[in-house]
């Protein structure tokens, strides 16, 4: 199989810019595609910040900045966009319908030897793969956020995905300087499987009233070192993003710890989804770095 140098992104959101971001700092020619000019505007200007910040820490040099922006070319024609693509990596909303239909043009608009890879965070691969003529090449590759910053990426093999490809794609993630993680096709794969289920736990219990927003972050970071509490991160994952997972790992496995909490439904279903709508457990967007929490969790 060929080396990969021409790569293409779909999605500018914030997982899809961090993605061509990376590609783009390390070599590739890159193009992110999506159907909003002013989306795209604002994921360059999202990848010149990123790139500011490494180079006052000292990380990199302006010449690797311009260097990796000369790389860097948007569209908002998908056929346009992958025609030439040795790689295309999906990273549009979590939604299974949405990413379907994505595969289903890109298996008619790619080359035929071109490898087909989602950053999608639960849904599965092997039913991604089947609305395609070639689910051999359909592959995972799930980034973590900030794409820039997080060093794995967890790599999952289809039913079908063959060894050739899984092994291409980890030797390239590996070229991005990050660490690649092979793991297999079941739901949420392995750092969801884990991570949601807590997340969903930590909502449970606050909604349960053993504890309030800011002391059940407060035991998670003091308790088990983790850098941020479970309902601080839901808010910058997306409210809406956790329970679309919630519901993969429910259907998926059929058990009942898998099952979303009340609480989680009723916020999405109310529009609170946490940093992105301004509202979650947290107040979001009033100017400062404290955390706040939303006015309907204060005591």
């Amino acid at each position: 199989m060929s080396t990969i140098k021409k790569v293409a992104v779909i999605g500018a959101g914030t997982m899809g810019n961090g993605i061509a971001h990376v590609f783009a700092q390390n070599g590739y020619d890159v193009t992110l595609i999506d159907i909003s000019d002013s989306a795209l505007e604002r994921a360059l200007a999202t990848v010149k910040k990123n790139l500011d910040r490494m180079i006052g820490k000292g990380t990199i040099t302006e010449d690797v900045k311009s260097e990796t922006i000369g790389r860097l070319r948007t569209h908002t024609s998908l056929k346009a966009g992958v025609e030439n693509a040795d790689l295309v990596v999906e990273a549009a909303t979590e939604n299974e319908k949405i990413k379907l239909d994505i595969f289903r043009q890109l298996d008619e608009l790619t080359k035929p030897e071109a490898i087909l890879a989602t950053n999608t965070s639960s849904i599965s691969i092997t039913k991604i793969a089947a609305v395609t003529k070639r689910a051999d090449k359909v592959i995972g590759m799930h980034f973590m956020n900030p794409v820039p910053v997080m060093q794995l990426v967890e790599i999952i093999r289809g039913y079908n995905t063959s060894d050739e490809v899984t092994k291409l794609i980890m030797e390239t993630s590996k070229t991005l300087g990050k660490v690649p993680v092979e793991v297999n096709d079941v739901p949420g794969f392995v750092a969801n499987r884990i991570l949601m289920p807590m997340i969903n736990e930590a909502i449970i219990t606050l909604n349960t009233g053993v504890a309030g927003v800011e002391e059940i972050d407060t035991v998670m970071k003091l308790g088990m070192a983790h850098p941020m509490g479970p309902l601080q991160l839901a808010d910058f994952i997306g409210l809406d993003v956790c329970l679309s997972i919630m519901r993969v790992l429910f259907d998926g496995l059929g058990e009942t710890k898998y099952a979303p909490s009340p609480l989680l439904v009723n916020m999405v279903t109310a529009g609170d989804l946490g940093v992105k709508s301004g509202r979650g457990f947290y107040s979001w967007g009033h100017g400062t770095k404290d955390l706040i929490v939303a006015p309907r969790f204060k005591k």
